[in-house]
Parts: structure tokens; C-alpha cells; sequence
């Protein structure tokens, strides 16, 4: 759609007033048949200014199709309903001041990035300012008084850098100013609001400045607070001067070293580590005693018949069941430690007989030869302590070795 469509709708929206001369529902060249208002550069509009004109109606809703117009002024008129919120997007001026606008400010306006004046006061606007002003570091001057605005004033005003001029009186604001405190203003009034707090003394040194009917804080305003500098980082290897302080100084220490997590974890990893451990030593021990408990059972002790219960017997067979434990290895089978003070060596164990037992169980005759006292004792020497083999709990056994070479 082109400027003229725009206009037309507009002109309708205004009711077709007659004051608006050149104008036409029919027209098709605002620039060429000289629009009462309108300035053109070549065939483009550039300004629109229809103040005090006694205009009624709306302002119509195509006017995002002005593109090339800066200056767009329609104050002092009675024209109703919201502002639309179709306006041209590169306007730098925007004056809709002294008019009967009600609802809220349109949220376009925040998109007008090139926007260096705005005026919109003497209207019926309400609500609260949204965070709108951001992307309005260009904007010189606001005038927002005489309307019905309430609410504490964005953050984003610390935004408009460039800004001189704001005017806010007779609203309903609240809260505080401190968002204007570093503004380059040279003029501001915000009298007749509900401000309330201090007013910062930056703000207090603008030379036209009103504050007049709202809630100051009467009395010095409080300082600021102090400037605390960051904790500087300590060396590592840097070592304090003195001792007074040691719960600082291992404070200090625990912030620079290993975390509480990690530390956890460093435990709970040794905790483990020490309890598989202590897995395997007992598994290892409860396997040597099973082993020591088998070779106990196996190493039985003899029993020695005392010199004068021998008799001389003859070679006799008895039948007898007995079991033998057939095993595929042999073993060489130590009687139990001995004192340290017995008479015999040690090493002499290593040379006694190996028993061989079998485990496979089989009935089978047993041949026993009985000896006689005399013969017992050659045999062993007279019982001498080097033919002991061992000591059990009912008497002594000892190596015998006969002449016909049995032992």
C-alpha cells in the first residue's frame, strides 16, 4: 500500500473533516495536489502536521506504510480511542499531545529506534510504563505528564543517554527516582506523583528542577554504602607474617584447597579400598586354617606301649574292616612342634618316614608283628631321645631299626 492509501484511511478515520483542504477519499498524490499538512520530499512524505486543527475521530491504522516519514504531529485536537499501534516505524518526531488517547502507550514505540522527541502528554493514558525505553538512546526529550500512568518507573530509562528533558508530572507513579540519578537531564519534573524515598543528589544539582507533591523522605539522604575491594588471592607459597589469627588463616586454607565433596569421596575410595582388602586377608586366613585344621586330623597321635605291658606274641592275622583314604599325592606328615629345649634337631623331621594313606575304602587283612622289650630296645637305642619321633597325649613314639633292616 502506498502513502496515499495510508492518508485516505486516516482521512476517513477523522470523519472527513473539511478543514483538512486537498484532501480527498479519491486522491491519489498527496505531494502534487498539496494536502493541507502534508510535506513531501519528491514523492514521498516526510512530516504530517495536523495540530490544533479541532480534528475528531481516530488516527486509522495503516499509518505503518508512512516509511519515510520523520515528523508526525497531531496534538491539540479531540481525537479519542487508543493510540494505534500502527505508526510510522522511522519517525524522530512523535507529538500526540493535548488529545483524548486512553489505554496504554502501544509497545511500538520502543521499535522506533531513530525517535529523538516524544510527547504524548495531556491525554487519558493508563497502566504502567512497560520496560519500553531500551532501544531509545537517541530520544532528547519525554513528556509524559497529565495522564493517568502509575506504577514504579522502568529500568530500562537509565537507557536514554541522551536524553535532557522528562517530564512526568501529574500521574500516579510510585517508588522511587534513582533510576534517573545519572541521566544528563536539564530539565525534569516529576511533581505531583507518588514518588517516594530520597531524591539523589546528582538530580538535586539540575538547574529546573520540580519535586513538589509527592512523599520525599524528609532529612539527609544515607550515604553510600562502602566501597569493599575484592579479597585479593593469596600465594600459595606465601606464608603469614604472624599468628594472630590462626581460624583466619585456616579458613583461608580450607577455601584454597580441596573441596568437602572431593574429600568425602577421597574416604569413602579408601573405605573401599580397605575393605576388600581386609575381604581377601580373611578369605586367605579361613583357607590356612582349613588347611592347618585337615593336617591335624591327619597327624594322629601314636600311642606307645609301656616296656613292661609288652608280651611276646606271634605273628597273627585279624580280620578286620578298616578304611584306607587313597590320596594322589603323598604327604610328608610333621608331628606338632616341639619346645625349644627338647634334645633333638628339627631338621630331623624332614628325614622320618611318609606315611601314605588312601582313601578309597576296602576291607583287607592286617599282619602284625609283636617284638619284645629287648628287641624294642636295641632297635631304638635304648629309647634315646635322638630316635624320638614325636610326643603325643598318651605316650612317646620312636624310630626303631631292626637287624633285618626293617624300621
Amino acid at each position: 500500500m502506498s502513502s496515499a492509501s495510508a492518508l485516505k484511511i486516516m482521512y476517513g478515520s477523522l470523519n472527513s473533516p473539511p478543514q483538512l483542504t486537498g484532501w480527498s477519499s479519491t486522491g491519489d498524490d498527496p505531494c502534487g495536489q498539496s494536502w493541507k499538512g502534508v510535506t513531501c520530499s519528491g514523492s514521498a512524505v516526510t512530516e504530517l502536521k495536523l495540530s490544533g486543527l479541532q480534528l475528531s475521530g481516530s488516527m486509522g491504522f495503516q499509518l505503518t506504510n508512512l516509511k519515510s516519514l520523520t515528523n508526525l504531529d497531531i496534538s491539540n485536537n479531540n481525537l479519542g480511542n487508543q493510540i494505534p499501534y500502527q505508526l510510522p516505524p522511522n519517525l524522530q518526531r512523535l507529538n500526540l499531545a493535548s488529545n483524548q488517547f486512553n489505554g496504554a502507550i502501544p509497545y511500538s514505540i520502543s521499535l522506533m529506534t531513530t525517535l529523538k522527541y516524544l510527547n504524548l502528554a495531556h491525554n487519558q493514558l493508563q497502566g504502567q510504563l512497560g520496560d519500553m525505553f531500551g532501544q531509545l538512546s537517541s530520544l532528547n526529550a519525554l513528556d509524559l505528564s497529565s495522564n493517568a500512568l502509575t506504577g514504579d518507573l522502568p529500568e530500562s530509562f537509565s537507557s536514554l543517554t541522551s536524553v535532557n528533558s522528562i517530564y512526568l508530572q501529574s500521574n500516579q507513579f510510585t517508588g522511587t527516582i534513582v533510576v534517573l540519578e545519572n541521566l544528563p537531564l536539564q530539565n525534569l519534573n516529576v511533581a505531583n506523583n507518588r514518588f517516594s524515598g530520597w531524591i539523589p543528589g546528582n538530580l538535586k544539582k539540575i538547574n529546573n528542577l520540580q519535586t513538589d507533591g509527592n512523599s520525599w523522605t524528609t532529612g539527609p539522604a544515607p550515604p553510600p554504602p562502602p566501597f569493599t575491594p575484592p579479597p585479593g588471592k593469596t600465594s600459595p607459597n606465601k606464608q603469614p607474617a604472624t599468628n594472630s589469627n590462626p581460624s583466619g588463616a585456616n579458613g583461608g586454607s580450607k577455601k584454597s584447597g580441596i573441596g568437602g565433596g572431593a574429600i568425602a569421596g577421597i574416604i569413602i575410595s579408601l573405605l573401599v579400598v580397605g575393605a576388600i582388602v581386609a575381604f581377601f586377608l580373611f578369605k586367605r586366613r579361613s583357607r590356612k586354617r582349613s588347611s592347618d585344621v585337615e593336617k591335624v586330623e591327619i597327624d594322629r597321635p601314636f600311642t606307645s606301649l609301656a616296656p613292661n605291658e609288652v608280651q611276646e606274641m606271634k605273628t597273627i592275622q585279624t580280620p578286620a574292616a578298616v578304611k584306607i583314604f587313597e590320596t594322589s599325592a603323598s604327604m610328608n606328615l610333621r608331628p606338632p612342634p616341639v619346645d625349644r629345649h627338647k634334645s633333638f634337631d628339627e631338621e630331623d623331621f624332614s628325614n622320618k618316614p611318609v606315611i601314605v594313606v588312601n582313601k578309597k575304602a576296602h576291607t583287607a587283612p592286617i599282619s602284625a608283628t609283636a617284638y619284645s622289650v629287648a628287641d624294642l630296645q636295641m632297635a631304638t637305642g635304648s629309647f634315646n631321645v635322638e630316635n624320638l619321633i614325636g610326643e603325643g597325649s598318651i605316650g612317646r613314639v620312636y624310630r626303631a631299626q631292626f637287624n633285618d633292616g626293617k624300621v
